[in-house]
Order: C-alpha cells, then sequence, then structure tokens
C-alpha cells in the first residue's frame, strides 16, 4: 500500500489547480508580487546550495537595479530594469540577489523564482554597491 494522496476527480477547475500547488513547491518554484519601498533593497538568497533563477518583470514606475552578492564577498551590478522591462538572470549558489528600490517611490515586480528555492528574504536600506546594512 502506498501512503501518496489519492485525487479525486472534481468538476470544479480550482480543484486541479489546488492539487498541484504542492508538486510546484518539490519543483523549487516561487511566484511573487514584490513591492521594495523608496530607499530599501530586497535580499533573496545566500548560503543556498544550488543556484536559483529570477525571471522578473518591471510592474511599477520606477527602475529596479538588481545586482549579485556572491559568497566570497563583493557585489556586482546585473541589470537594471526600467518599468514594464523584462529579464532572467541566474544567480550561484550561494550568491545573493540585491533589489534595490533608490527612488522615491515604491517599487514593484513581479518574479518567479526557480532551481533552489530554499532562499532567505528580507529588506535592508539602499547601501552603497550593495553591500548588507550594518547590524543593530
Amino acid at each position: 500500500m502506498n501512503n501518496f494522496p489519492r485525487f479525486v476527480p472534481s468538476a470544479h477547475p480550482c480543484a486541479l489547480a489546488f492539487s498541484l500547488l504542492p508538486l510546484l513547491a518539490l519543483a523549487g518554484t516561487i511566484h511573487s508580487n514584490l513591492f521594495i519601498e523608496s530607499g530599501k533593497q530586497f535580499i533573496l538568497g545566500g548560503d543556498q546550495r544550488g543556484a536559483f533563477k529570477v525571471a522578473a518583470k518591471n510592474t511599477g514606475a520606477v527602475p529596479v537595479e538588481i545586482r549579485e552578492r556572491p559568497k566570497g564577498g563583493g557585489t556586482f551590478g546585473k541589470v537594471t530594469l526600467a518599468p514594464s522591462q523584462s529579464g532572467v538572470l541566474q544567480f550561484a549558489a550561494g550568491s545573493t540577489a540585491v533589489l534595490l528600490n533608490p527612488s522615491a517611490a515604491t517599487a514593484n515586480l513581479d518574479l518567479t523564482i526557480t532551481g533552489d528555492a530554499k532562499l532567505g528574504m528580507t529588506y535592508e536600506p539602499v547601501q552603497e554597491y550593495g553591500r548588507p546594512a550594518p547590524k543593530q
């Protein structure tokens, strides 16, 4: 006897979608409608074992800069997404994606993250060259 859940066919179209959600989590996919306040940066990843990919679309009214902070230190720019612009970025194992909003308005991005999705996520004030904020 197996211990797998049994799916019962349903006439409701949402039943199939909800039954697939656990499978998407196992596949390592995260979807987010991300807002970044003015003067903040969103930190994604760091210390994960595998690489990850971020497909981003800037759905807001201000540009967002995306940088990579490698595990060994330093930071380098990858791209700046203007409003309505999209891009797909690859991040190495152990690296951190830094999404910066230095503008005076809130930024909004539609993100799909694939690969190693066991990622830490936090916000911090924008730092020069994308360095981590000092610990308080």
